[in-house]
């Protein structure tokens, strides 16, 4: 008999896909290892995913959590609608998936479930989901989420795995 694992979403970089703005990754051995025993994953990386080069600028989230916008650092260029433009796209790819959960990468402003939000001046104005981790959890409200450093800690994980699997 075969046996097919759940499907587990997962920021690309932390698989050790090199996406990052700097084209690095952030491959996290730890979650990647305990959660590949059990799932299979869909790598996700909205940034890449919506055109965005690697190397690019960095990006932070502007506005307020009503109406954020995703901006490179330097030069405040908007891409907001470009990756809201993907995301309508590929949540329909992702619905299909049957995803049994998700992973994110923390602190990123789009994968991130806390990420930090700046006036236009730079100056901190609080904190919200990234731009993807938002519309992914609109779209999918039951599943099971949970950012990569969450899952560092041994009941954390065992705790998400047991959540996730039937």
């Amino acid at each position: 008999m075969f046996f097919m694992k759940p499907k587990l979403g997962i920021s690309a970089c932390l698989l050790g896909k090199a996406v990052r703005y700097d084209g690095g990754h952030k491959l996290d051995s730890l979650v990647v290892d305990a959660l590949g025993k059990y799932f299979e994953f869909v790598a996700v990386c909205p940034e890449t995913g919506c055109g965005m080069t690697v190397p690019r600028a960095p990006l932070r989230l502007e506005g307020d959590a009503a109406s954020l916008r995703i901006v490179t650092t330097t030069g405040r260029v908007d891409k907001t609608e470009q990756m809201e433009r993907w995301m309508q796209t590929n949540i329909v790819k992702l619905k299909k998936e049957n995803l049994t959960g998700f992973v994110f990468k923390g602190k990123s402003p789009s994968c991130g479930l806390a990420v930090d939000i700046y006036n236009s001046k730079g100056g901190f104005t609080g904190k919200t989901l990234g731009i993807f981790a938002r519309n992914f959890t609109r779209c999918f409200p039951s599943l099971i989420v949970a950012e990569d450093e969450a899952l560092h800690d041994t009941a954390s994980l065992e705790s998400f795995i047991a959540r996730l699997l039937p």
